[in-house]
């Protein structure tokens, strides 16, 4: 049974609070961040300091949270992997036929979320989606590993499965197949490009004296994240 009420001082919550209370955050040395510095453009800046995540040790800094809207309108969110990041906007890929692929297609926007907090940084991507071409498509599950080929020739994503087993069959017939042939076809993978309207970029501070620099595309601007005109602001924290 749900309850809206006030919170109450259950026991058997307390080991949980405890250890949540007791995690730490940013216990490091965090870079400084003049925002009066920063480029003219979002990409610029993105790419930069993705390089700075890597040379930070920050694990997987490519994985990023996306957040879609089914058809009601209901946020939906999950992490996956930055394809590229170019002119054009920030690249993934799913298969078309997946729950994202639907959300896109009907609502053909998206969030993304990027946090490396080795260096207490976070990034944020809005804008509208578009498809890339068949060949695009077919080229970037192709430059990906065995694992990637397998993993987009097993099932059909986000429908339900049988059971453990039955899952771990048809992946084990997916693998065999993307090593006989590396060139298999998923007719239904599609890269996808989040054109920014807005970008953000969050810089931590131990203090709490966090930088937030926005940049949002004017009016009128052309679509990509690598030229056209920006307005940057600086947001409270």
């Amino acid at each position: 049974m749900r309850s809206n009420g006030p919170m109450t001082d259950d026991t058997s919550q307390r080991p949980f609070r405890d250890l949540l209370h007791a995690q730490r955050v940013w216990d490091t040395e965090l870079p400084a961040f003049d925002p009066e510095s920063a480029p003219a453009t979002p990409l610029a800046l993105f790419h930069a300091w993705f390089a700075e995540a890597v040379a930070a040790g920050q694990p997987e800094p490519h994985a990023m949270a996306l957040a879609t809207a089914d058809t009601e309108g209901l946020p939906d969110v999950r992490t996956l992997l930055l394809h590229g990041a170019d002119e054009r906007g920030w690249h993934f890929a799913s298969h078309a036929t997946s729950a994202k692929g639907h959300q896109l297609a009907a609502r053909p926007h998206a969030a993304l979320g990027f946090y490396w907090p080795v260096q207490g940084r976070q990034v944020r991507v809005r804008g509208p989606v578009v498809r890339c071409t068949p060949a695009e498509s077919h080229a970037d599950l192709h430059a990906r590993s065995t694992g990637a080929l397998a993993a987009a020739l097993t099932g059909t994503q986000s429908e339900v499965v049988g059971s453990v087993a039955e899952l771990h069959r048809t992946a084990d017939a997916a693998w065999d197949r993307a090593v006989t042939e590396p060139d298999a076809e998923a007719p239904t993978w599609t890269r996808y490009v989040v054109e920014p309207a807005e970008v953000e970029f969050f810089q931590g501070d131990a203090r709490r004296r966090h930088i937030r620099l926005r940049y949002r595309r004017d009016a009128g601007a052309g679509a990509g994240a690598g030229g056209g005109d920006w307005t940057r602001e600086l947001l409270w924290p």
